[in-house]
């Protein structure tokens, strides 16, 4: 299953709470729950005023509807191609 990175604009990003945090979570968790097809969601990253999702999904629609579905902004998304890190490229996680 293809694996996309997803750039979200939220002003304020990097001073949402735990416990905003956590509702986003929440919130993201029932929409991946309510889909009746394969989707992941692997983890996310806040940076300034920009949350970073890496998610598993058959194709950029499911992507694009989760967003909808959770009312979460959906500003670039991206298919990952590959993977590297310190010690080179790498096989994507299964």
């Amino acid at each position: 299953m293809p694996t996309y990175l997803i750039e979200r604009e939220i002003p304020g990003a990097s001073s949402l709470t735990e416990e905003e945090l956590r509702g986003i979570t929440a919130t993201s968790n029932d929409v991946v729950a309510g889909l009746s097809r394969p989707y992941t969601w692997r983890h996310s990253y806040v940076a300034g005023d920009k949350i970073y999702c890496v998610h598993d999904a058959e194709n950029i629609e499911d992507v694009l509807e989760h967003a909808r579905c959770g009312g979460f902004p959906a500003n670039l998304v991206a298919e990952v191609s590959a993977t590297f890190d310190a010690s080179g490229p790498r096989d994507l996680p299964v």
